[in-house]
């Protein structure tokens, strides 16, 4: 989104409304303690930074996801209309453990309202995710299924690695 200031084109950076705050104050609180931190730490430095910020705001798209869910989603592409995003069925992802959960998926709040899941603007938050905890996985890392929005810390029944999603 644009606006003309005094002949000159201003960028506007995405904001968040009370709703959405409210909505990812929830599905952060479903994140394992050292995962919510490191997105708190990168979404910090995101913010921070001017061109970062208006690229897009990070957002968390899901966290916690009940086996229901997690079925929904893996029909998808299937039996269902769409693209495969999951090659896990209910009760096999760890977005179904918890919560509290080891897994999020980021997207990009852009500012006229739409979302984004770009594999630039994941990659260059995927840095900083990291950056904030070595533990934290990255889907966009896994060599076989990449899944660029999702982001995960080991957990003691499951370790990290591929195809979690």
């Amino acid at each position: 989104m644009t606006t003309v200031h005094s002949r000159k084109a201003v960028r506007l950076a995405p904001q968040l409304n009370a709703t959405q705050q409210k909505i990812q104050a929830a599905r952060l609180a479903q994140a394992v303690p050292c995962l919510a931190a490191a997105y708190k730490e990168a979404l910090a430095r995101w913010l921070g930074d001017p061109v970062l910020r208006l690229a897009g705001w990070p957002i968390i798209t899901e966290c916690y996801r009940s086996p229901e869910r997690q079925n929904q989603l893996y029909a998808q592409g299937r039996s269902k209309p769409g693209v495969i995003v999951t090659y896990k069925r209910g009760g096999q992802s760890n977005h179904n453990l918890g919560p509290p959960t080891p897994a999020l998926d980021v997207a990009f709040l852009l500012a006229d309202a739409s979302v984004s899941w770009s594999g630039l603007l994941l990659s260059k938050f995927a840095r900083l995710m990291k950056a904030a905890d070595a533990r934290v996985v990255w889907g966009g890392d896994w060599v076989t299924f990449k899944d660029r929005p999702h982001f995960e810390v080991p957990t003691r029944e499951r370790k990290g690695g591929e195809k979690r999603g």
